[in-house]
């Protein structure tokens, strides 16, 4: 069932914007919650400037008593995070070069990516923006002006593609706020939203958020990042089938992390719960290597012959490409499956 937003005249904020409050900030709180012992947990220094954050509506899904469960993997700050490793820093795919505006990134053809805030109800640990400069650099309401000055300016940008932190952090009101004035820019054709919350939050697909939708001009894409099958349940299931019924084509990424879902069988059926959940799948980015991610990475190898069984498992329209971003390509680099390996491995005797 989807939340309804209160009416204006009471005070009491939208249920999401409560659960986004109430999220989990302490370690030890978590592993209570989840019935793991506290003392196994080893925070990093970098814990002091990006911290816990996650839902308990996330939490929920987790096991008990697990600390190797992946959805808990992709959240709890691990001393790991203070290794140094070759490679690995604070601006993995170069965004900083990209800046036109403050918070408004254009790397590629066509398109430019606002980043219209920083907050974020989930704090990935695998984050490649977890050291981005927001204060300096990003268009919150303030600057986005300067933003959007720039993107009509350009009338190459026939999409802009909102991102964070994450958009859906923003009060319905904001959000009207950035759409009307992209709506006075005549060259844009397509909006696309990056967004983790209705996967880690799906309250936030409440009425006002839908209400927004159905107003908008334009086309709309919102790219889902779900990692893993466990991720899915049937609140997730009523927010994507609320936002399809509102005109909303739903795609995913995926990161693929060690641990988490470096398996074939975990994506598939990763790739089947999207696919009856009304989203398909688009893309699995290999690792973008952010200073303290390192122990997520997946070798190229063993990543392109995941890919290479998910081709020959499954049908095209449910394969998510393979792919890395490099700093100053014109477009992802396509990774090829290794589908020679996947198939020696099918037809390997048991």
């Amino acid at each position: 069932m989807i939340a309804t937003t209160m009416h204006p005249c009471h005070p009491q904020p939208p249920r999401w914007q409560l659960e986004m409050a109430a999220a989990y900030t302490s370690p030890a709180a978590l592993a209570e919650a989840i019935g793991i012992d506290p003392r196994s947990i080893q925070s990093p220094r970098s814990a002091a400037a990006f911290g816990l954050r996650v839902p308990a509506s996330y939490v929920r899904r987790m096991r008990r008593g697990d600390p190797q469960d992946p959805l808990l993997l992709q959240v709890l700050p691990s001393a790991r995070e203070d290794e140094e490793s070759a490679g690995y820093g604070a601006d993995p795919v170069g965004e900083h070069g990209a800046l036109r505006a403050p918070g408004l990134l254009k790397k590629y053809s066509g398109r430019a990516l606002l980043i219209a805030t920083q907050a974020c109800a989930v704090h990935c640990r695998y984050c490649f923006r977890r050291e981005f400069p927001y204060s300096d650099l990003a268009a919150d309401t303030p600057r986005w002006g300067a933003a959007l000055e720039e993107i009509a300016r350009d009338e190459s940008i026939i999409e802009v593609i909102l991102s964070g932190g994450d958009p859906l952090s923003l009060s319905d009101s904001r959000l009207g706020q950035l759409s009307k004035g992209l709506a006075r820019i005549p060259h844009v054709r397509r909006l696309r939203v990056h967004t983790r919350q209705p996967i880690v939050l799906p309250s936030r697909v409440d009425e006002g958020l839908l209400a927004w939708i159905r107003g908008l001009r334009w086309p709309t894409v919102f790219v889902l990042h779900c990692n893993h099958p466990n991720e899915i349940d049937d609140e997730v299931r009523d927010a994507c089938a609320a936002l399809r019924q509102a005109g909303i084509t739903l795609l995913n990424q995926s990161v693929l992390l060690r641990a988490v879902n470096d398996s074939a069988d975990v994506l598939v059926e990763l790739s089947h719960r999207l696919f009856d959940a009304g989203v398909l799948p688009y893309y699995l980015h290999v690792l973008d290597r952010v200073r303290g991610a390192a122990h997520f990475d997946v070798p190229e190898t063993l990543a392109r012959r995941i890919a290479g069984e998910l081709a020959s498992r499954l049908p095209g329209y449910l394969v998510p490409r393979l792919v890395r971003e490099e700093h100053g390509a014109p477009a992802k680099t396509i990774l090829p499956p290794d589908i020679e390996a996947a198939t020696s491995l099918s037809l390997a005797p048991e």
